[in-house]
């Protein structure tokens, strides 16, 4: 349950990005909800997580995926840059990400 709780906090977390973002542009309260509610949820699962896991690789996965997720949804929704060297350094976050995880 502590790898859902993980991968959870993650995807929470791009949530909160994306809050960040809609903050920025619109200023409604839909926007300050999605902020605030996906970065307290995001805290919140991550800190179960940890109960469990080692504080190092709760860390790295959780920012692994905040990092992967926020680029993914910034290029497939705000129409950021789709180079081929964004691409391959996210795929080097990914397989780092499990490179710690087999290491640990």
């Amino acid at each position: 349950m502590d790898w859902v709780y993980l991968i959870l906090a993650g995807c929470l977390e791009v949530i909160g990005v994306i809050g960040l973002n809609r903050v920025i542009k619109y200023k409604s309260i839909q926007s300050y909800f999605l902020l605030i509610g996906g970065f307290i949820l995001s805290f919140s699962f991550l800190a179960l997580a940890m109960k469990t896991l080692p504080m190092g690789l709760s860390y790295a996965v959780w920012t692994g995926i905040g990092t992967v997720g926020g680029t993914l949804v910034g290029m497939l929704v705000y129409g950021e840059s789709k180079d081929w060297k964004r691409i391959l350094f996210i795929g080097m976050i990914v397989a780092a990400v499990i490179g710690l995880k087999l290491t640990s």
